[in-house]
């Protein structure tokens, strides 16, 4: 692979990556409402997803699953089903008992007893780091947007080429970083609006609007997963 294809897939990779998208807006989304930590396991969810899917696609699977429509259209409607699904979620997010994908979606928990004002950590967590980074995974295989990225990929840089094996070796662990630092990005951009979010005395109001705006991204995508 020789420079000049090498710095088209970059740039191919840093608009695709930092684009918002419902990995992006998932990594901003869990950050923002539990925290870093808390997020890590879907941020490394991601890139390990699409890995598996680009390598899929690099085998000739990708292609046969988009040649076929009735394929094509299953893988989106499942992804557009669990966007609107999650956006569903997200968009009530401020109230105590309210998940996402499982877990309570609450940037603080009620105040202490003791009426200090002081806000203590959700602790009732029904979705372990494992099982979250297993839907964060998985995600990548009901993403539209993901396949054709992928195919787009082995199709310009990979496949019908002499060293195609050499070149998916550069190929792949580009595209994980990028899958990795632009999740990363965007999480950690959500932590950070943290304490601002939570707003005077933890009303939660502009969580919720910041939760809307979220949904409303995941709903987007959604929409314009159907019509590509």
């Amino acid at each position: 692979m020789n420079w000049q294809e090498f710095t088209a897939l970059l740039v191919l990779a840093t608009a695709m990556s930092f684009s918002p998208g419902p990995n992006t807006t998932l990594s901003t989304a869990l950050a923002a409402n539990h925290g870093l930590k808390r997020a890590m396991p879907f941020v490394c969810a991601v890139p390990v997803g699409w890995g598996v899917l680009l390598t899929v696609c690099a085998l000739g699977l990708g292609a046969l699953i988009l040649a076929v429509p009735l394929l094509g259209w299953a893988v989106k409607l499942v992804g557009v089903s669990y966007l609107l699904w999650l956006a569903s979620k997200i968009a009530r997010s401020n109230q105590l008992g309210e998940k996402l994908i499982g877990v309570r979606f609450q940037i603080r928990d009620q105040p202490q007893a003791s009426g200090n004002g002081r806000f203590t950590p959700e602790r009732n967590w029904n979705l372990t780091p494992i099982n979250l980074f297993w839907q964060g995974a998985a995600l990548q295989f009901v993403n539209i947007k993901a396949w054709m990225l992928a195919l787009a990929i082995v199709g310009g840089w990979i496949t019908g080429r002499a060293d195609p094996g050499q070149r998916f070796a550069v190929v792949l662990p580009v595209m994980l970083a990028f899958a990795f630092s632009s999740n990363l990005a965007y999480a950690l951009l959500g932590s950070l609006l943290r304490d601002w979010l939570a707003g005077p005395s933890g009303s939660g109001r502009r969580l919720l609007v910041f939760n809307r705006i979220m949904a409303l991204v995941l709903v987007a995508t959604a929409i314009w997963m159907l019509f590509i």
